[in-house]
């Protein structure tokens, strides 16, 4: 499940960046969590528009930078993962200025 919520950020990542922007994907073991960011300096998200992104009521849609569609249902999928293994997702974004999507997860025994 972790794997498919990484690989779906990193598939955002690239339709929202333009083609010379840059992808970075961290790691940091805080504790008994691991905390991963998939961070872009692409095209970014409104705070209105935020609120949108892990909510199946909200009929939120936007194009990539090469005119890709998106449904926002593989961020939904990923939240449903990520809380379903005790975990959080969450985002920082700017217009302009590119998007970070965090999620934890707690470390194994």
């Amino acid at each position: 499940m972790v794997e498919m919520v990484i690989r779906n950020l990193v598939s955002n990542a690239i339709k929202f960046t333009s083609e010379n922007g840059k992808i970075h994907i961290s790691l940091t073991d805080n504790m008994n969590n691991l905390q991963i960011e998939i961070h872009d300096n692409g095209i970014g998200i409104s705070n209105d528009d935020q609120e949108k992104l892990f909510r199946i009521d909200s009929n939120y849609s936007t194009k990539g930078t090469n005119g890709e569609s998106g449904t926002c249902l593989g961020l939904i999928i990923c939240k449903e993962f990520i809380e379903r293994n005790n975990g959080t997702i969450w985002i920082k974004s700017h217009p302009g200025e590119g998007s970070s999507f965090f999620f934890t997860i707690p470390c194994a025994n």
